[in-house]
């Protein structure tokens, strides 16, 4: 058996043991019942950045998570506990820290490994998901360690590795978009185009003319041939967000694609060809709009393949001082102040709904860093647009932190105005006036944006 000296862990494993663990091509470690490393290949050590001397005798959690508690503690899914009480193999993605303490996702495979003395240790292989920035996206990022986040992470990676098409489902500025061109690299295609269409925003009689293209002369003001996006996307990935708002017109048309491969442009005769994987979102139930006769359900099954369910923000709390900490830091590089939350302002953040999930973070987040006077913003800075969900709502006039000098001083509208007026102008010059960059940080459309510099005099 393994026998301690002073914290050291004196060898006594099978050479076969050994041989196993020195064979495996990623980082592999072997873990006794008590959590401790009692063997571990170069490839593990070279992940963490230290020697096999400084990790035998420590606790995985120790060396992976800094962490002074095993992961099912912090309500991760612990593949220790799964393999030592099954005693079959088990497989989870967690948040690991590299050598140089940055946070990555890995994909854990635990499998039962027999010593002498039929003594049981758990062989875990460590298969990187990703590099730090390799799912970023835009001012946004998938950010968290929750355990609802990382096993929809789970099943982005699974899902990527495959051809079938994937309709991702959860609620509005849950991030549907960015799990997508998860998707995309993480599949096959990852080097072929990645186009995005919003189904919702499409009027009708444009739909077909968007997904196929034309000819020239289709239509009156058709002075060129146009390409569609399956043909623009062909090779790759083409997302179709909203997919529940298509046109039941238009869903035949669609379904006859998706099965054969073949389409016209309008106005042409000639059959084209295009390989494109479909990746779907939807914030509606697509069986009940089948039911009710307004969506088909073959094409329901035709882009249903794999389904993935992304977590409300709700579900996952406990990634908001993360997810918060990013944007700030993004918004900061974008030209803004650099801003950190005060622990009462996380608080507030942390009990409330957050029924815009994700994207109403970021709104809320954009107008605090914009109203605070410092560069620590505070509770009465964070402005919830929804009073039902958990709080009450904190009306600009009663903002009091915005006039440091008296701090129970109402601050006007106007006052609250010209602050965001400045804000926007600020950031229209560190963006060398792109609108669509600005847009993106203040977690707006384009057009809102647009409405507001004419409200403003920005333009």
């Amino acid at each position: 058996m393994t026998i301690w000296h002073g914290g050291v862990v004196q060898d006594d494993l099978n050479p076969e043991v050994v041989s196993l663990v020195e064979a495996q091509t990623v980082p592999f470690v072997l873990i006794d019942r008590s959590y401790r490393i009692v063997s571990a290949n170069q490839s593990y050590c070279e992940s963490f950045g230290v020697t096999r001397e400084q990790i035998i005798g420590k606790t995985c959690h120790e060396v992976s998570h800094r962490s002074s508690v095993p992961c099912h503690q912090n309500g991760e899914d612990c593949p220790h506990q799964a393999v030592f009480g099954t005693g079959k193999p088990h497989e989870v993605i967690h948040t690991h820290f590299d050598q140089l303490h940055r946070p990555e996702y890995a994909r854990i495979r635990g499998v039962p490994v027999h010593g002498r003395h039929e003594v049981r240790y758990l062989g875990e292989a460590v298969m990187h998901v990703t590099d730090p920035d390799g799912i970023s996206c835009d001012d946004m990022r998938m950010v968290g360690s929750s355990p609802a986040f990382l096993h929809c992470v789970e099943m982005l990676a699974r899902a990527g590795e495959s051809e079938a098409s994937v309709l991702l489902m959860g609620e509005s500025g849950v991030g549907k978009e960015l799990a997508a061109q998860y998707l995309h690299k993480r599949s096959g295609r990852r080097d072929k185009p990645f186009l995005a269409i919003n189904c919702a925003a499409i009027p009708e009689n444009m739909f077909e003319d968007e997904l196929f293209g034309h000819e020239r002369g289709a239509f009156t003001g058709s002075i060129g041939r146009k390409q569609g996006l399956f043909e623009l996307a062909d090779g790759g990935t083409l997302f179709l967000d909203e997919v529940g708002e298509i046109p039941l017109t238009m869903q035949a048309k669609l379904l006859r694609i998706l099965e054969s491969g073949e389409f016209r442009r309008l106005g042409g005769t000639e059959v084209l060809r295009s390989d494109v994987r479909i990746v779907a979102a939807t914030n509606r139930d697509l069986l009940a709009l089948a039911e009710a006769g307004r969506y088909r359900l073959d094409l329901y099954y035709r882009i249903a393949g794999i389904d993935v369910h992304l977590p409300a923000l709700r579900e996952r709390r406990t990634d908001i001082p993360a997810l918060a900490d990013f944007m700030l830091r993004r918004m900061a590089g974008s030209g803004g102040k650099r801003c950190k939350l005060s622990e009462a302002a996380i608080n507030k953040l942390l009990d409330y709904a957050f029924p815009g999930n994700v994207r109403e973070l970021r709104n809320i987040l954009a107008k605090a860093a914009a109203i605070c006077r410092s560069h620590v913003i505070g509770a009465e800075c964070i402005m919830l647009a929804n009073p039902s969900a958990g709080q009450s709502l904190v009306r600009p006039e009663r903002m009091s932190a915005s006039v440091p000098a008296e701090p129970d001083t109402p601050v006007s509208q106007s006052s609250i105005a010209e602050m965001e007026a400045g804000y926007i102008a600020q950031m229209l010059q560190a963006n060398n006036g792109h609108r669509r960059n600005v847009a993106d940080i203040l977690g707006i459309s384009e057009r809102t944006l647009y409405r507001k510099l004419k409200r403003y005099g920005l333009v």
